[in-house]
């Protein structure tokens, strides 16, 4: 009697997968997703589950590596102390790091001001066989520059250019470049770390009254938290015009830390099983080779002179 086929890692991980996807498909509203989902899971469910994601992850990303034919893009977006940063350090706890590369975008340079605004993102795409994470990404120059209009002026635009239909173009450039990128080899995965007023307010508190995180904490923080229902309102309306069935938005609840990893790091690997990563085979012509080297090696290690213990 044959066995059932084991299922995939998008089957079993389906719970912490799809109820957080959204790929343009239908109709998106940013209340509609709870910030403190905590699936069926307790702290100590959630660890395991992530153990055994890191796991696979190192694993696939050997994988990657040496097949050296995909890459795969993570974008990380959230409100201040939304816990990517975290998240980073728990999921890709591990993995080689010769195959991955971490950007964090911050306000652009005066050089980067003399670029187009994807400019900057592109040189730090990954290279094939790579993974790459953006913690914070292109999606700030039509987040950050949308709720400061002041910083688009920093550009340098033609006068001409800057209508009120820019954001919009910026969302069909963005997701023209994502299409571009899949077509190429690169997966692109994007996160969105939907965190609570609430939650944040006691992270900023925690970072305020323990002397390891204060360095953390920026006024800056305060003044962009006074704008949160704008900031709510474009990250709705990024969502809405860049999520595609090739590069979809994982809505993920961030009120708890441990939630959000394994929802991350579900994705991540149920993508990465997708790709149908295998070690590359030796030729004919290579294995005849290898039979040779290794007769000599062997040949060498009987004859030759004795290794010192």
């Amino acid at each position: 009697m044959s066995k059932k086929p084991s299922k995939s890692l998008a089957q079993e991980l389906d719970r912490y997968i799809t109820p957080f996807r959204h790929d343009g498909s239908g109709k998106f509203h940013l209340k509609d997703y709870k910030t403190n989902e905590k699936g069926d899971l307790d702290k100590d469910k959630a660890q395991e589950i992530l153990d055994a994601n890191k796991k696979r992850l190192v694993e696939f990303q050997e994988k990657l590596y040496a097949q050296d034919r995909w890459s795969v893009l993570i974008v990380f977006q959230a409100m201040d102390a939304g816990g990517k940063d975290s998240a980073i350090k728990a999921i890709f706890e591990g993995i080689n790091p010769q195959g991955c590369e971490v950007s964090a975008f911050k306000a652009p340079s005066s050089k980067e001001l003399d670029h187009d605004f994807l400019w900057r993102h592109v040189v730090a795409l990954p290279e094939r066989g790579h993974i790459g994470i953006f913690n914070r990404s292109h999606y700030e120059e039509c987040l950050v520059t949308r709720v400061h209009p002041e910083l688009l002026a920093k550009e340098k635009l033609p006068q001409r250019l800057v209508t009120k239909n820019i954001w919009r173009e910026r969302f069909e450039d963005i997701a023209a470049w994502e299409r571009y990128l899949m077509r190429n080899g690169t997966v692109v995965l994007k996160f969105f770390l939907n965190v609570s007023k609430e939650e944040q307010r006691k992270r900023f508190l925690d970072r305020l009254e323990e002397p390891g995180k204060q360095w953390k904490f920026s006024m800056d923080d305060i003044k962009e938290r006074a704008l949160w229902p704008r900031y709510q309102a474009v990250y709705q309306d990024i969502v809405r015009h860049t999520a595609m069935p090739h590069a979809p938005w994982y809505v993920v609840p961030a009120d708890h830390k441990w939630f959000a990893r394994v929802v991350i790091g579900s994705v991540i690997v149920a993508e990465l099983e997708k790709l149908d990563l295998r070690f590359p085979r030796a030729d004919k012509a290579s294995l005849r080779e290898f039979a040779e080297v290794r007769k000599a090696l062997e040949s060498e290690g009987k004859g030759g002179r004795k290794r010192k213990k």
